[in-house]
């Protein structure tokens, strides 16, 4: 029996985290790995209480300021991997990806009919609200870029909804623990280590909702100055600039 993990980077308010707690089936994973940076005192009271009525082991890591989210799912994945865990899946700590559809995005996975799962807002039977007409547009080009670069067909590569098999990360051509992949480099890291080595990458459809505004913002992504961690992994790796 495969043991499966979820893994949640959290900063900032716990509304939407504990939204996502309730959203769990019981029997949908094993483990769920809270990373919390910079923990706030009335936030981390409601997320432990959400945590307790999940009836899921929920595992709390708590760093003391903002570490950043590829140091984060770092974080939950080597806990997944110590723990004797199979399979991890990640989902976005601010309520855009549903764990309702955990079981959805972990099947093929689980079936060994792949090693990674990408989730996609752009696939027949996919949803998508909410988001900016900017990042749509940007989010509709960039694997464009990625399908040029890796002869992989990619129809989302930003969306946060993935599912590895963790066994990936044993491999001696991947190493996750390179300071530049602390921010939003180390999903795109993952995402064209896993194309270009010869794993078997699969898209599956899912939800991508911006329910829960953020001083007006819709994510904590900001133009320009975050964009470059997103974009720069596929050409740094492409170039053989990064390993």
């Amino acid at each position: 029996m495969l043991s499966v993990g979820a893994v949640i980077p959290v900063y900032g308010d716990g509304d939407p985290v504990c939204w996502a707690l309730r959203r769990f089936r019981h029997d949908s994973v094993d483990t769920i790995c809270l990373v919390v940076d910079n923990p706030l005192r009335r936030a981390m009271e409601r997320i432990r209480e959400t945590a307790r009525q999940t009836g899921i082991v929920v595992h709390i890591i708590k760093n003391r300021r903002r570490m950043g989210i590829g140091y984060a799912i770092r974080q939950g994945l080597r806990y997944l991997l110590e723990t004797g865990h199979d399979i991890a899946v990640i989902l976005s700590g601010n309520g855009k990806d549903d764990p309702a559809e955990v079981d959805h995005v972990i099947e093929a996975v689980v079936n060994s009919e792949c090693d990674y799962v990408q989730g996609s807002r752009y696939l027949r039977e996919s949803q998508n609200t909410g988001m900016p007409i900017l990042r749509s547009i940007f989010n509709r080009l960039y694997p464009f870029l990625w399908t040029l670069l890796t002869q992989k067909k990619c129809t989302d590569v930003t969306n946060g909804y993935r599912c590895y098999r963790l066994d990936i990360l044993r491999d001696h051509r991947i190493n996750i623990g390179q300071p530049w992949l602390d921010a939003y480099s180390l999903e795109y890291y993952l995402h064209f280590k896993a194309l270009v080595l010869g794993y078997r990458v699969k898209e599956v459809a899912v939800t991508r909702v911006y329910r829960f505004s953020e001083k007006g913002r819709c994510s904590k992504i900001q133009p320009l100055k975050d964009w470059w961690p997103i974009v720069s992994p596929v050409l740094l790796l492409f170039l053989g600039i990064r390993k």
